[in-house]
């Protein structure tokens, strides 16, 4: 099997990776695609999978990689992670030099990243032509997805807008056993001692919430850390979080080290805004956290709800106050706590384990391997 990616460079990467690793027990994988940043992005760059990037960038010089990228598909099922040119277009184009099925995976609305810019915003990414994955060229993917052999969708907004086969983010909950991670290590490479650890995990961006968290956090008094796990030291917000005596930094890890990280935290903040960038999103921490059984703080955005029924505290997204009063009630009661984490890591094992995804993944792509192509629902 042939997994591209969009950008190789690019944080998107982690779906590219965790659909490898689930594919990986029963089919010979190989992950293809542009990189249009410097390297592989950092957490995927351990990884037992192969991947083959070629380096690119804009067009016209995009257009002088195409025959490479498209000559590496050569898997007898390729699989194409978002509806973007540099993937889905991609795939596209290696089936029509030898006919093999394309399965399209969507983990997000591509278009809402561009249309959180309001009118005029989104009329100049519509005239951005020479980015290969602007506003113009990923609503014409868009408008093709119906040419896959199979699709796949990681939420119910997704699931409603493009139908196909539900397959959220999922973990390998047996690999992910909190009891298997050392807690006391991780607190020291945090740089905590006795205090209650907050955690953010992953790329901090500005539809994540990480703005209110810092607020809440701020406002909670002494005795507690808010640690972020995943940022980039450089990044502008790392450079004005480092003043602040609460908060801890730690950087890009190998996605093997997530849990590792994980068992530091007392509570895991998710605080996802209601956005386009977040309508048809669900964060792929979430799963992190339940899998290492953390008590966790979201908000009631796309399907958290659903995911976090019985098993975690949802306040209004960026209502700061109620996010500070919910870490508060946990960080306050550790055996409420305790127990909430034991529900969440329970609720993953049932529903959003390698397990429970692997029963909707292996015979997808085997119907595509043994069945005439038929257009996917819309």
């Amino acid at each position: 099997m042939s997994i591209v990616g969009f950008d190789l460079s690019d944080n998107a990467t982690g779906r590219v990776e965790l659909l490898a690793q689930l594919l990986a027990p029963r089919y010979d994988v190989t992950v293809v695609g542009p990189r249009f940043g410097p390297d592989v992005w950092a957490p995927a760059q351990r990884s037992a999978i192969e991947y083959r990037a070629i380096p690119t960038g804009r067009y016209p010089s995009f257009i002088r990689t195409v025959p490479s990228l498209v000559d590496l598909l050569d898997g007898d099922v390729i699989l194409a992670s978002k509806p973007r040119p540099t993937s889905f277009g991609l795939a596209l184009l290696a089936r029509r030099r030898r006919r093999r099925p394309v399965i399209l995976d969507i983990d997000d609305w591509e278009l809402g990243f561009f249309y959180r810019a309001g009118f005029w915003g989104r009329v100049g990414r519509g005239l951005n032509l020479a980015n290969p994955n602007g506003l113009t060229w990923t609503w014409l993917m868009e408008r093709c997805v119906g040419a896959a052999d199979a699709v796949t969708v990681a939420s119910r907004f997704l699931e409603r807008r493009f139908g196909g086969a539900l397959l959220p983010h999922v973990r390998d909950t047996d690999a992910w056993d909190p009891a298997k991670y050392d807690r006391q290590w991780a607190r020291r490479e945090l740089g905590v001692d006795a205090e209650r650890v907050v955690m953010f995990l992953g790329t901090p961006r500005g539809h994540k919430g990480v703005d209110d968290l810092v607020d809440a956090v701020g406002g909670l008094g002494g005795g507690l850390v808010l640690a972020f796990v995943g940022v980039d030291p450089t990044s502008a917000r790392a450079r004005s979080w480092r003043a602040l005596p609460f908060v801890r930094l730690a950087g890009r890890i190998p996605f093997e080290d997530v849990p590792r990280y994980l068992v530091a935290a007392d509570v895991v903040a998710i605080p996802q805004r209601a956005t386009p960038d977040t309508i048809g999103q669900v964060p792929a921490k979430l799963f992190d956290a339940m899998a290492a059984g953390r008590p966790i703080v979201s908000t009631t955005v796309s399907m958290i709800p659903e995911i976090l029924d019985g098993c975690g505290v949802l306040v209004p997204p960026g209502d700061v106050r109620a996010l500070r009063a919910a870490l508060q009630r946990l960080l306050g009661d550790r055996a409420a706590a305790e127990a909430l984490g034991r529900e969440a890591r329970s609720r993953c094992e049932t529903c959003y384990s390698f397990h429970t995804a692997r029963a909707t993944l292996f015979p997808l792509v085997e119907r595509v391997l043994a069945g005439p192509r038929s257009p996917s629902p819309r």
